[in-house]
């Protein structure tokens, strides 16, 4: 990777910005690509791409190490491939981007409480400061200033499996603690994402049973490489290494900036215009990761 890229905190913003465009695709596929079959194809692309890389990396030692730590590669692949995208995907046919969003950026929080509960890791004053004003941010965005907004969301179906998608997440991010020392980072990927999809081929073919169908059009095949390629391929590499780098406390607290992100898509792509609270929202969620990744002196 070249050297400008390996920043870690580069990496989790970039990551962060290509699952918030992954968002803003699975609201816009939900009619046209059923939500499992989108996140099989997803998968299918990033093993592609994955795969040229894992097999230079990949020797009887590699083998080895993956078969000695089978149950963690296991468990992190059902729950980072088979798991996480599946349900925001089928959360997205039911939910609004506003709960969406809001539920979704609860990821750092929860990550903070397993990582407690399972690693025992507690944060500093100011790691916990950073977090509130963080989600202050992150809360005033979704409220649109309005606390009234916030009082009136309630959860659908929708909402419950996105609840579940920043579980199977947060589960993800704290496991990646167990990764099998000296396991090439693409042969990991390749792994984790066949075990994932031994876990969606059968769900996609219920799907496809229960009369779930493909539209094919430019938009939708578009919309499926971007999946594949930048939130698929892309993000889940550079999030490996970022939380490899930061620890999962440090590299979650990057998903706050997915409503700053989302906010500048929709100005971008919808022609939406971000209002004072968009602003604020922005400076506080910054604000709230400087407060964490600034190194104590």
């Amino acid at each position: 990777m070249p050297s400008a890229l390996a920043h870690p905190y580069l990496l989790l913003t970039l990551t962060v910005l290509f699952w918030s465009g992954n968002m803003v695709a699975g609201r816009g596929l939900r009619e046209d690509v059923p939500p499992i079959l989108l996140a099989l194809l997803r998968w299918l692309i990033a093993l592609g791409l994955t795969l040229p890389f894992a097999v230079r990396g990949f020797d009887r030692g590699q083998l080895a190490t993956m078969l000695q730590a089978w149950p963690a590669m296991l468990l992190l692949g059902l729950l980072g491939v088979g798991g996480f995208n599946t349900f925001a995907y089928i959360a997205l046919q039911h939910t609004t981007a506003t709960n969406a969003s809001l539920l979704n950026s609860f990821i750092p929080i929860v990550t903070i409480a397993l990582s407690w509960a399972l690693l025992g890791r507690r944060l500093r004053g100011v790691e916990a400061v950073g977090v509130m004003v963080s989600m202050a941010g992150v809360l005033l965005i979704v409220g649109r200033g309005e606390p009234g907004v916030l009082a009136s969301l309630s959860l659908n179906r929708g909402d419950l499996w996105m609840l579940l998608a920043v579980l199977t997440w947060a589960l993800y991010t704290v496991g990646l603690q167990w990764r099998p020392a000296g396991l090439d980072s693409m042969v990991m990927l390749a792994a984790f994402t066949v075990v994932g999809l031994a876990a969606l081929i059968p769900a996609a073919a219920v799907e496809y049973l229960s009369g779930a169908r493909l539209r094919v059009d430019a938009g939708t095949i578009a919309g499926i490489l971007y999946t594949g390629v930048f939130p698929g391929f892309l993000g889940y590499v550079f999030y490996n290494r970022g939380v490899a780098a930061v620890g999962p406390n440090r590299g979650s607290l990057f998903i706050h900036l997915m409503p700053a992100f989302g906010t500048g898509l929709a100005a971008v792509f919808l022609g939406e215009r971000p209002h004072w609270y968009h602003l604020v929202g922005i400076v506080l969620i910054f604000a709230g990761i400087t407060m964490n990744t600034r190194r104590a002196s």
